[in-house]
C-alpha cells in the first residue's frame, strides 16, 4: 500500500490559472478575500442542488422505464447468486430497503426480478451520466456568482450578489432553476437555499424528490428544533449512537446543553463546531478551488480482483487506515475519492465532497463505498482500488508534521 499527502496549491495561484470569473467585481472579492463567504456584512445566500435518484433517472428517461417498478443498477445478481454490488437504484426499489453499495444478492431477496418478483436489473450507462451531469452543471452555474461542483449530481451556488440579498429572489431562481433542468434533460432535482453550506444541503433533503425549501437566516434555529442527530452531515453513525446512549436523539436537545456541558460528554472541538452549526455560523463558503492537500492509500491485487464485495472490503480497510492517519495527524477533511484501476492499467477517480470537515471513519466508509458502488464497471476485474481524503482543515500547529510525496 502506498500512502501520499500531497500539498497546498497557492490559492492566487489557482485563481489566475483556471478561473474565469463573469463579473468585474468577483476578481476584487474573491481574489483578494479567496473564498464567497469572506468579507461580506450580510449572510450569504448559499444554494444547495442535488439532483433527484440521479443515476437510475437517466436510465429511466434512456430506456423508457416506468417509474413505479423498482429498478437496480449494478451487477449481475445471477437469480440470488451473484456477488456483485448495487451501483444505486430508483426511488421504487428503496421501498423495499435496497440501497446503494448493498451486496446486489441481498438486493434480490429483497426484491426478485421476474418471474420471481418485480424488479429490473441493468447495468449502468456510464456515459449518458456523465453526459447528463454537464448539461445540469451548465444551467447552475451559469447564474452562480461563485458555482462548486460536489459530485456528479450535486452542486453548491453562491447567489448572493445575482439576488441582491434577497431571499425571495432566491426562493424564486432556485424554482426558475429547477423548472430548466426539467426542460433541459427531463429531470428533477431538490434545492435547499440557506445562509450556510450545512444547512444548504439539509434543506435539500427535506422536500425530496423535485422539492424546494428555504432556510432563512432568522429560521436556522428553528429547523434544528426536533431535528434527529443523524439528518446532520458531520454526525456520523457512531457519534449519534454514543450521543443516544447518554439520552440525547435530536438537535435542540443537545444545543440546550449547552457548550460546556457538551465538551465534557463529546469534546471541546465538537462541542464549538455543533454549537457554530444550530447558530447558523458554520462554513458559508462555496469554493471552485480545490485544495491538493490530501493523505491517501492504494492496494494492488496479486491477481485482478472480479470480486467486487472483496474489492469493497479492501477499500474499507483503506479508509480506516486513512483515517487513522488523519486523526493522528489532528486533521479532517471534506472529499472522499475513490481510485480504481482496472486490468490493463485503465484508472478512474471519483470523488464527493460534504458541508463540513470530518474525522469520522464511518462517514468517509460510507461515502467510499457509495462511490465505488456508483462508479465501478459491473463483472470487471479490478487491479488496484485506492482512497483519498482531501480538502484538509489542518491547525497551523500541525502543518509542519506533513509532508510531500516523494
Amino acid at each position: 500500500m502506498n500512502e501520499a499527502i500531497y500539498p497546498y496549491a497557492d490559492p492566487l495561484v489557482e485563481l489566475n490559472l483556471h478561473i474565469k470569473f463573469k463579473h468585474p467585481w468577483q476578481c476584487c472579492s474573491h481574489v483578494v478575500d479567496g473564498l464567497s463567504g469572506d468579507g461580506g456584512d450580510g449572510p450569504r445566500v448559499i444554494i444547495h442542488c442535488d439532483l433527484d435518484a440521479f443515476f437510475a433517472a437517466v436510465e429511466t428517461l434512456h430506456h423508457g422505464f416506468d417509474d413505479d417498478v423498482p429498478l437496480i443498477i449494478g451487477s449481475d445478481p445471477k437469480q440470488g447468486r451473484g456477488r456483485g454490488i448495487v451501483s444505486t437504484c430508483n426511488y421504487a426499489a428503496r421501498a423495499y430497503g435496497i440501497r446503494s453499495a448493498m451486496p446486489v444478492s441481498e438486493a434480490w431477496r429483497r426484491c426478485p426480478a421476474a418471474p420471481f418478483g418485480p424488479a429490473m436489473y441493468i447495468r449502468g450507462t456510464r456515459g449518458l451520466y456523465s453526459r447528463a451531469s454537464r448539461k445540469v452543471m451548465s444551467v447552475l452555474s451559469d447564474v452562480a456568482d461563485v458555482f462548486e461542483k460536489a459530485s456528479i449530481d450535486e452542486a453548491y451556488l453562491d447567489v448572493t450578489e445575482r439576488v441582491g440579498g434577497d431571499w425571495d429572489a432566491a426562493l424564486a431562481l432556485a424554482t426558475n432553476l429547477q423548472q430548466k433542468i426539467l426542460e433541459t434533460v427531463n429531470l428533477t432535482a431538490s434545492f435547499g437555499i440557506a445562509p450556510t453550506r450545512l444547512v444548504a444541503k439539509m434543506a435539500s433533503e427535506v422536500n425530496k424528490p423535485n422539492g424546494v425549501f428555504r432556510v432563512m437566516p432568522d429560521e436556522v434555529h428553528a429547523f434544528f428544533d426536533g431535528r434527529s442527530l443523524r439528518d446532520i452531515p458531520g454526525i456520523g453513525p457512531k457519534r449519534a449512537t454514543q450521543l443516544a446512549e447518554w439520552g440525547y436523539t435530536t438537535a435542540d436537545e443537545l444545543y440546550e446543553l449547552g457548550e460546556l456541558s457538551l465538551a465534557r460528554l463529546a469534546g471541546e472541538r465538537f462541542a464549538a463546531w455543533f454549537m457554530r452549526v444550530v447558530d447558523g455560523e458554520s462554513s458559508d463558503v462555496v469554493s471552485p478551488l480545490r485544495s491538493r492537500k490530501s493523505i491517501g492509500k492504494e492496494h494492488t491485487f496479486e491477481r485482478d480482483q472480479n470480486d467486487h464485495e472483496e474489492v469493497m472490503r479492501r477499500l474499507e480497510q483503506l479508509v480506516s487506515l486513512v483515517m487513522e492517519r488523519a486523526v493522528g495527524l489532528g486533521v479532517s477533511g471534506r472529499l472522499a475519492e475513490v481510485k480504481i484501476r482496472y486490468t490493463g492499467f485503465e484508472t478512474h477517480t471519483s470523488g464527493r465532497s460534504i458541508p463540513v470537515a470530518m474525522d469520522e471513519e464511518g462517514v468517509f466508509k460510507r461515502l467510499a463505498s457509495v462511490l465505488f458502488a456508483t462508479n465501478i464497471r459491473p463483472d470487471s476485474s479490478v487491479r488496484l482500488i485506492g482512497f483519498r481524503l482531501g480538502q484538509l482543515e489542518i491547525p497551523e500547529s500541525r502543518q509542519t508534521t506533513l509532508f510531500e510525496e516523494e
